[in-house]
Order: C-alpha cells, then sequence, then structure tokens
C-alpha cells in the first residue's frame, strides 16, 4: 500500500511539474505575457551583455550592476552550451532543466526509507508561486547545488563542503549551509574547494572579487523590510526618491542611509544569534543541518537591505530539504514561506508600480509579504533554539552529612 501510495504521489507530483513549468515556459518566452513589468529583460539585456564581456576572459567589473563572486561568470556562460538557440531561450531551457534535476533530486531521496516526498512537493508547488521572476534569474541554479550539498548531508561531508564551496562563489549564501556541519571533513572540503576555484579564477580571470565593494553606496531597495519606513514617510512629506540604482529600485534621500544602516546591525545581530546558538546547540538530528541552514538565510533574507523576489526561491530550496526529514519542526515556518512566495508573485511583477508608488495596494501587499518573512523567522529561530538548545537545569542542592547514631566519646 505504501509503494502504490508513493508512486501515486510521484504520478501527481510530476504532472503538476509539468503543467507548471509549461506555464513559466510560455511566460518567459512571451507565448504569453504576464502582466507587470517585463521580467525577461535582465537575461536578454543585462546577462547577454555580461557574457559578450565574459567570453573574452574579463569580469564586467566596471558595470556596477555586476555584484557577484567570480563563479556566478559560469552560470552566465552556460546558455553557450546550446548554440543552437538564441542567448535568452537557452537561458530559460538550462533553468527549467535544473529546476526538473531539483525535483528529481528530492523525488528520488524522499523514497528511501524514514525519508518524506513532502519535500518534493515543497519545490514543485513553491517555484511556480513565485512567478516567471524564478526562470529569468540564475537563483534556481544556486539552489540547486545548495540542495544537493544538503541532501549529501552527514553521509558526505567532503562532497558537501565541496558543493558548499562552489555554491557560494555562485552567491555567497549557501555557505551558510555549514553553519551546523559537525564534521571537520566538510569544513576541510569546503576550503580546499574554495581556495583552487577561487585560485583558479583569480589566475584566469582577474577581478573576479571586485564585487566586495561593488554595493557599499546601495539605498534601500524598495521591496526591503527597511523600505517599509520610507514607503509610509512619503505619506507624511518625506522627500526622497525612488529610482534604479545599483541595478534595482531603492530609495534614495534623507535618513536612507541610517535605515540602511539599521538593516545591516539586524543582520549582524541576526549573525550573533546564529554564533550563539551553534555554540550552545548540543541535540543535533539528523535533520537539524537543513532547518539550520533554513533558519540562517531566513533571518539574513528579512534583515537585507535587498529582498529581490528571487530570493525567495532560495528558502523554498532549503525548506524543501527541510520537509524533506519527516522529523524535522519547521512546518509551519515552511508553510508561511510558501504564502509570502505567493505574496511575492503580487507585489512583483503584478502589482509593482504600485509598490513603486507607495499606495494602498503597494503597502498593503508588502507589509503581508514582509510580515509573513518576520513571522516566519521569528519562528523557525524560536523552533530550533528549543529543538537544540538544552534548558538550563538548577544546580543541585547542597548535601547534608549524613547523621550517625553513635555519641562521641569524652575522657
Amino acid at each position: 500500500m505504501r509503494t502504490t501510495g508513493a508512486r501515486r504521489s510521484l504520478a501527481w507530483l510530476l504532472v503538476t511539474w509539468c503543467l507548471t513549468r509549461l506555464v513559466l515556459l510560455l511566460f518567459v518566452l512571451k507565448v504569453f505575457v504576464f502582466p507587470g513589468p517585463d521580467v525577461t529583460s535582465d537575461v536578454s539585456v543585462i546577462y547577454q551583455g555580461w557574457y559578450g564581456t565574459l567570453r573574452t576572459g574579463e569580469f564586467p567589473q566596471h558595470d556596477v550592476t555586476w555584484q557577484y563572486p567570480p563563479a556566478a561568470a559560469l552560470a552566465i556562460l552556460s546558455p553557450g552550451l546550446l548554440p543552437l538557440l538564441d542567448y535568452a531561450t537557452a537561458f530559460f531551457v538550462l533553468v527549467c532543466v535544473t529546476d526538473l534535476a531539483v525535483l528529481a533530486l528530492l523525488a528520488y531521496a524522499g523514497r528511501r526509507p524514514g525519508r518524506s516526498l513532502r519535500g518534493a512537493w515543497v519545490w514543485g508547488v513553491g517555484v511556480p508561486l513565485l512567478g516567471p521572476t524564478v526562470y529569468a534569474r540564475y537563483d534556481v541554479m544556486v539552489t540547486a547545488v545548495a540542495v544537493a550539498a544538503l541532501l549529501a548531508g552527514a553521509r558526505r561531508p567532503r562532497t558537501m563542503g565541496a558543493l558548499v564551496a562552489f555554491g557560494a562563489l555562485l552567491k555567497v549564501w549557501p555557505a551558510m549551509i555549514l553553519l551546523a556541519a559537525r564534521r571537520r571533513a566538510a569544513w576541510v572540503s569546503a576550503l580546499l574547494t574554495g581556495i583552487a576555484v577561487a585560485g583558479g579564477f583569480a589566475l584566469l580571470m582577474p577581478g573576479g572579487f571586485a564585487f566586495l565593494t561593488s554595493q557599499r553606496d546601495r539605498g534601500t531597495e524598495v521591496e526591503s523590510l527597511g523600505a517599509l519606513v520610507f514607503h509610509v514617510a512619503r505619506h507624511f512629506g518625506w522627500r526622497g526618491e525612488v529610482r534604479l540604482n545599483y541595478g534595482s529600485i531603492e530609495f534614495l534621500g534623507p535618513y536612507v542611509s541610517e535605515v540602511s544602516t539599521a538593516a545591516l546591525f539586524l543582520t549582524g545581530a541576526a549573525f550573533g544569534w546564529l554564533v550563539l546558538w551553534r555554540l550552545l546547540a548540543r541535540r543535533f538530528e539528523e535533520h537539524t543541518l537543513a532547518d539550520a541552514a533554513f533558519v540562517a538565510v531566513l533571518m539574513f533574507t528579512t534583515t537585507s537591505r535587498v529582498i529581490s523576489p528571487q530570493y525567495m526561491v532560495w528558502l523554498v530550496g532549503l525548506a524543501a530539504v527541510c520537509l524533506y526529514f519527516p522529523a524535522s519542526r519547521m512546518r509551519a515556518p515552511v508553510v508561511l514561506v510558501l504564502l509570502a512566495c505567493f505574496v511575492t508573485v503580487l507585489e512583483f511583477p503584478l502589482y509593482f508600480a504600485n509598490v513603486v508608488a507607495s499606495d494602498g495596494l503597494g503597502l498593503t501587499l508588502l507589509f503581508l509579504r514582509n510580515g509573513l518573512l518576520v513571522v516566519a523567522t521569528l519562528l523557525a529561530a524560536r523552533t530550533l533554539w528549543r529543538a537544540t538548545v538544552p534548558r538550563t537545569l538548577p544546580a543541585p542542592a547542597p548535601t547534608r552529612p549524613a547523621r550517625t547514631d553513635e555519641t562521641p566519646v569524652t575522657s
């Protein structure tokens, strides 16, 4: 009966994936037009422009929109593997293939004894909730590496470490997977792989690490948690502006630097909490690695100065690995993240003009999406702490010396 039920679930999962991904492809290929701004221009204009520069063996380091680690060049160059297709079409096809590979990994692993297909369902349903934007960015490729690293987990620590290092050189955030890694082999493998890959890029393509200083002057992106301050302040006479800056729509003007600094402070506080958790945690189960990675990325996403829609796919991937373990306690935060994904496609691209205008609908969507992320973050952090950090036991009362019935002899 279990085998029959699992096969039926897999069949429905595959049907769901095929139908939803067909719709996504029809939108990004512009067979149908999705309402709102064109989300594919990043690929057809920006990525394709970088492609031309990267093919010459140089990074587009003088382009302020290039804000990625050196291995990101591989994702941008990947459409060259399909020379019969134009650049944008090849990119969309490769993202779709990567999407299917993640589903296959989660479905294959989910059929093992003591595992669950819930993770594969989270991926199958969560990705299309983000709309066509998810296929018009390279974040699915990065998330695929992170998912593979987590599934390698404790059984293959060297493989996990190597994948984490490669993922971090694609887009930094997969490095947080090592937060709960307890095997030294994982850390050594990550270090050696990171040095090898980074060293190769430094020798062959100088300028790959210019991204480290490319975002110092960024403002506060209009979809971020801190941006809510200015969305509200605009209705009370705040004299700032909204404009394209460093590749995203940001608030610029009075007090923006202070709010951006506050966001960095919150991120620093989140990092401090994670370090404290790692020092105090004592109960590590097989799902703790995935749970901790999910909490860490959720914290850094929520407190960031920028919450671009494609960031949500990171959380969907990590959430999927969490629920691949039946014993994971992250079910409620995962549901909140999936709800936040649905609201995300409403605020971008569907009603992005309302968000930029800070009108009632735009404010409502932003408060709802960011509110869901805040609640998910607090709930996930609380759950992780309670599951892994033992409560302090009261110190035992001092014992009194045992009485004796013997009477001391006096002379």
